[in-house]
């Protein structure tokens, strides 16, 4: 495998050179891992909360540097790679304020002469492969468990954004974990798979597409490894008749087009009662349009380009279908550059969407926003309901009963009311259908990172 160039997504310069890890070099990484592992394990939970946040605060003070590095990989504004820093600190800290009491022995009831208890033990070595829209978010979710349960952590980022490894592993090292705590490694896919497969590697994390956790599944088939897969989403909202309709409007535009819409819980198609569907789309129209496409490390931008080079023809497709199929194209739709530089695709607006247009059921992961009427509740639910994915979805009303109702019976991870695009690092992350398996974050998250032990004492004879 040659040098690995990243190309920035504004400019087309290099971003970042990245040399692979070498078989050799790998097998180092592997062992130092292990001995990692035996380290953190021996200690305390309490000693690895604070190692984990002195770890935290080395990425907090290096934030201009790390943001910086994420613009120029993956194309997010600086604003937002900036927040994204924060989010990931806000995300450890609280697993790590957590972990005390989610990695207590579990004591059973008192039996007479007897002690019982479940103990939670550390896997070993966990290989974590985080996806490149959200770097660090993606990631933390988990390197801090991992090794706040005593877990070492192995980080194989994803080609687009290699970099951000490289800022988690000299964190740890920086506070003072010990050495092979949390280690960056690159890879290419084939040689992912082939570690996935290596006896060394005691738990995987993988955070992409459908398609890659079918193969991490498929590297994985010769050993008993249950994989932990966050695989996006074609995340549906519903507007409601009762919604607080400038609210409504002003969060599912954000939640549609933030980070250019390439989040695995961005909105990715809209529902609205049919009472509210032209006020809706009038009033989405302007917003839609006052995105400002440009340079990510300008302040005046909020719409950053696409990260990967082959993916404004696959939004094009997509708009291309629905227009096929019915849908009126109401603003943007094309790849366009901003003073001839950049891969940009324009916010786009799509009403009277087809339910059987792809954008409708597929995962479009870029600033579309299709939306279509709906006739009742019922009918909202079951064209909600209608994709193999299933990570978020979001009910717009000011009835608590009715969100309640529709979320007990919608096929998704997480539910939200009158909010969407986020993430409580307090309630578990985690997918149904094709968006995956598994639990991150939460005292949930640690089950996935620990394996069960029973104690089982007869105190007398």
């Amino acid at each position: 495998m040659s040098t690995h160039i990243v190309d920035n997504p504004f400019t087309g310069d290099v971003a970042a050179s990245v040399e692979p890890t070498s078989p050799a070099q790998l097998d180092a990484v592997l062992e130092r891992a292990r001995s990692a592992a035996k380290a953190l394990r021996a200690m305390s939970v309490e000693a690895r909360v604070k190692l984990v946040l002195r770890a935290c605060e080395v990425m907090e003070k290096n934030t201009d540097a790390i943001a910086r590095d994420i613009t120029r990989q993956m194309g997010k504004p600086l604003s937002q790679a900036r927040g994204e820093v924060g989010g990931m600190a806000g995300r450890l800290r609280h697993m790590a304020s957590i972990a005390a009491e989610s990695l207590a022995d579990i004591v059973l009831p008192p039996k007479d002469n007897f002690e019982r208890r479940i103990a939670k033990e550390p896997l070993g070595v966990v290989l974590d492969l985080p996806a490149w829209n959200y770097p660090l978010l993606t990631a933390v979710n988990a390197v801090a468990p991992a090794v706040l349960a005593g877990n070492a952590v192995v980080l194989k980022h994803s080609p687009r954004t290699p970099l951000c490894g490289e800022h988690f592993a000299r964190a740890f090292a920086e506070a003072g974990a010990p050495e092979g705590t949390v280690q960056a490694i690159f890879l290419d896919y084939p040689g992912t798979e082939k570690l996935v497969g290596d006896a060394r590697i005691d738990h995987v994390l993988f955070t992409g597409s459908v398609l890659g956790g079918h193969k991490m599944q498929a590297a994985a088939k010769e050993r008993f490894l249950h994989i932990g897969l966050e695989l996006g989403g074609n995340d549906p909202a519903y507007v409601a008749p009762d919604c607080d309709f400038d609210k409504t409007v002003e969060n599912i535009v954000d939640g549609a087009m933030y980070n250019a819409g390439q989040s695995c819980c961005a909105v990715e198609r809209v529902y609205v009662h049919k009472s509210l569907y032209e006020r809706f789309v009038d009033a989405v129209e302007p917003l839609v349009r006052a995105y400002m496409m440009g340079d990510p490390e300008s302040d005046k931008t909020n719409l950053g380009p696409i990260a990967q080079p082959w993916h404004p023809a696959e939004l094009q497709a997509f708009v291309q279908d629905a227009t096929s199929r019915g849908a009126k194209l109401v603003h943007g739709g094309k790849a366009v550059q901003v003073n001839g530089k950049g891969r940009f695709f324009e916010p786009t607006l799509l009403r009277d969407v087809s339910a059987d247009a792809r954008v409708m059921a597929e995962e479009s992961f870029g600033p579309l926003l299709p939306i279509a009427p709906v006739a009742s509740d019922e009918e909202a639910l079951a064209r909600m309901n209608a994709s193999r994915l299933g990570l978020t979805a979001s009910v717009w009303t000011s009835d608590r009963e009715r969100a309640d109702r529709l979320a007990r019976q919608l096929e998704a991870g997480t539910v939200y009311m009158n909010r969407c695009d986020s993430l409580d690092p307090a309630l578990p992350w985690s997918g149904v259908k094709d968006s995956g398996r598994g639990v991150t974050l939460s005292a949930l998250g640690f089950d996935s990172l620990t394996r069960p032990k029973a104690l089982h004492y007869r105190l007398r004879f």
